[in-house]
């Protein structure tokens, strides 16, 4: 049972009474489980309880609450004690919340920031001016930097000086130059092997991992997964360091973009909260779009089977068969698609490597194919009313089917790809709707040579 169905009505009832005593009862447990507690509340009685808590202790708070938790409840605050509880929270996510503010409000309240804290407020607009889904719009300008030229014991001592002031962790210690370029870097444990007395120089290293401002948060954290990173610098095109990256917003940025993809593969369009913070319209149009999109896809099918419906009529039992081939090739496509749109998340596939795949999943798609062909050949032949002729039909079409599945569910994505688009997009339900427009026209053309004596007689 989570903590905040446990404190939640006592938390309230104190709030009523005695809003002071709020904080001794929130001194012994941890900010994420506040956080939650402080979604459990009305946002009024949330904006309050917020209020009346110092700044420092409410930030580490706010700033873990959903996106649409912190707009609410910056709404029924005064601009002035958001401002007080911005200054305390890490510049990334100071960032984060002024992105999801309407934009009036957060001119209030970074007016107000100013005010308080100026150097804080520059941050937000130093961030502010990237992209929001880029590296420099991750960042957080909380780095501990000295000079090349000092000694390990001074580069202690700067890591403490900057512990006192921020509460982020400290990985690296970075060294750059009298115009801010980046020169080496040194981990804390760098600095606690060498001798307090060694120049910092030293140990430090110069082929430092980094990422420009504006490139894409999913590139920067292929990046850190690959050279197992916890930390990366954000470095401009001259060299000089804008800001780091730690680990934490790395895993945020993976959990979000897996959400996303996930709902695309449904064929749902992303939702923006969380499922029981989504109004019932907002599933209605996210979902509702799609469904109708699939829905008009389909139509093409119903235009195919009507199209072919002489062959239908005039091969007996056919009817019955339309479904479980057109189900195999959808089922074929879902499994290719879902393996390249993995892959290219993760970085083991790349465009320039299209024509490995279109041979790869053929191959399969040809051998996979034949296995469902030597099932479907003695499924047909259970049946007395059945010939060979048509059970050869089945078996040749499941394999030109499951081919087709596979290929056109491993091409779509990397076309969607190299058109800009998400390759999720190209969602199972879509690919398996397109394949069975195909399927259709497959078992057709294969029926008229195989079955060309049938169809002539019924002619």
């Amino acid at each position: 049972m989570r903590l905040a169905s446990l404190l939640g009505p006592e938390l309230k009832q104190i709030l009523k009474e005695d809003p002071d005593q709020v904080r001794a009862l929130l001194e012994e447990i941890h900010p994420e489980d506040l956080a939650d507690l402080i979604g459990e509340l009305e946002p009024d009685e949330a904006a309050e309880l917020l209020a009346r808590m110092p700044a420092e202790d409410a930030a580490p708070i706010f700033e873990r609450l959903e996106e649409d938790e912190q707009e609410e409840i910056a709404e029924l605050m005064p601009p002035a004690s958001v401002a007080q509880i911005a200054s305390e929270m890490a510049p990334d996510d100071r960032a984060d919340l002024f992105s999801v503010l309407p934009e009036a409000m957060g001119d209030a309240i970074l007016r107000q920031l100013d005010r308080v804290d100026p150097e804080a407020a520059d941050d937000v607009r130093q961030i502010e001016k990237w992209p929001s889904t880029s590296a420099g719009h991750l960042m957080t300008t909380a780095y501990v930097y000295v000079g090349p030229e000092v000694t390990v014991a001074a580069a202690i001592e700067a890591v403490r000086a900057h512990a006192e002031n921020h509460k982020e962790n400290v990985y690296n210690i970075y060294a750059i130059d009298p115009n801010d370029k980046l020169i080496g870097i040194a981990s804390l444990r760098d600095l606690l092997l060498a001798k307090t007395y060694q120049p910092l120089a030293d140990i430090l290293r110069s082929n430092v991992i980094s990422v420009k401002p504006d490139e894409d948060q999913e590139e920067v954290a292929r990046k850190m997964a690959k050279y197992d990173l916890n930390v990366v610098p954000v470095v401009d095109e001259n060299g000089l360091i804008l800001g780091v990256i730690t680990i934490d917003d790395i895993v945020d940025v993976l959990t979000l973009e897996q959400t996303e993809d996930v709902q695309r593969l449904g064929g749902i369009e992303p939702l923006d909260m969380p499922y029981f913070r989504t109004s019932f319209l907002s599933f209605i149009k996210k979902r509702g779009v799609w469904l109708f999109v699939l829905f008009f896809g389909e139509f093409f099918t119903q235009t195919a089977l009507r199209h072919y419906d002489p062959v239908f009529e005039a091969i007996k039992g056919s009817a019955y068969y339309v479904p479980l081939l057109i189900s195999a090739g959808g089922n074929s496509g879902s499994q290719s698609s879902t393996l390249i749109i993995r892959g290219m998340a993760v970085g083991e596939i790349k465009l320039s490597d299209w024509w490995r795949i279109l041979v790869r999943e053929a191959a399969m798609g040809l051998i996979l194919g034949i296995g469902l062909a030597i099932v479907g050949f003695g499924r047909v032949l259970m049946y007395p009313e059945q010939h060979s002729d048509f059970a050869a039909t089945v078996a040749l079409t499941l394999i030109g089917i499951v081919m087709t599945g596979c290929t056109v569910g491993a091409m779509l994505p990397i076309l969607l790809k190299r058109a800009g688009l998400d390759p999720a997009t190209s969602s199972t339900p879509f690919i398996a709707s397109l394949v069975d427009v195909l399927g259709i026209v497959i078992f057709v053309h294969i029926a008229k040579v195989v079955m060309s004596n049938v169809l002539a007689g019924a002619h």
